[in-house]
């Protein structure tokens, strides 16, 4: 036999009226939170999608990106040129110089699929987006748009205090410490010979003396007395020589 049901407890008339207004009383006495945009700027998260930034340095014109686009949104154009060798006797080598990169943000559905393919580090994501247009066409960001939001680009989160240092790192430091060594060689070498050149000229110069001889065609003049020094006898033997 199924036991009976609890009883129901009466409520009270008006109950549910007097929670929703001490509710509304609490919320009240509290300071409001809304952030007056545009006059105060919201605090987005640190990963947050608001726009791609190009680091046209980096960009070896792949083309991954704009294959990889689900969308078609990335408009890439580029140009070869030909580089001398690096070493006297070398080969002529050719490289793709970028002349247009453009991301049609009316098509971009932020799925951030070309910055995860790009093999150089070419496109960031930046937390701008107070990048609204009246026309639609006017969407469509060129390369010197996007290299301004590469500078709004968060820094990398810190690594893990036992983590090893980024290859990349390392070898920017090595560089950077190679071109500092030889700055600092040839400012060296520029002040040692600036040095030498000053001390050659303070040096005194050597005074002709003052009784020197003069060369004639008969013999040699004394410069003391201006008188003529009498020739030297020839040899005997070498008229007969």
């Amino acid at each position: 036999m199924a036991e009976p049901l609890p009883p129901t407890r009466s409520r009270i008339p008006g109950s549910g009226l007097a929670k929703g207004l001490a509710v509304t009383l609490r919320t009240m006495t509290k300071k409001t939170v809304t952030a007056q945009y545009p006059d105060t700027q919201p605090e987005l998260p640190p990963r947050s999608r608001g726009v791609i930034g190009l680091f046209e340095e980096n960009c070896t014109v792949c083309m991954l990106c704009a294959r990889e686009c689900p969308d078609w949104c990335i408009y890439i154009d580029s140009h070869k040129e030909t580089v001398p060798p690096a070493a006297p006797g070398g080969r002529e080598r050719s490289r793709n110089v970028l002349d247009r990169f453009a991301i049609d943000f009316s098509l971009c559905m932020y799925c951030g699929i070309c910055i995860e393919v790009c093999p150089f580090d070419a496109l960031f994501w930046s937390p701008e987006f107070e990048y609204a247009e009246t026309d639609i066409h006017e969407l469509t960001h060129e390369r010197d748009k996007l290299r301004e939001w590469m500078w709004t680009v968060p820094a990398p989160p810190a690594l893990d205090p036992g983590a090893e240092e980024p290859k990349e790192l390392v070898a920017a430091r090595k560089t950077a410490d190679k071109l500092v060594a030889e700055a600092a060689t040839a400012a060296e070498a520029a002040e040692a010979a600036e040095l030498a050149a000053q001390t050659a000229e303070q040096a005194p110069q050597p005074e002709p003396p003052a009784g020197g001889t003069a060369t004639t065609t008969g013999g040699t003049t004394d410069t003391t007395t201006g008188a003529p020094e009498p020739s030297k006898p020839s040899d005997p033997q070498d008229g007969a020589s």
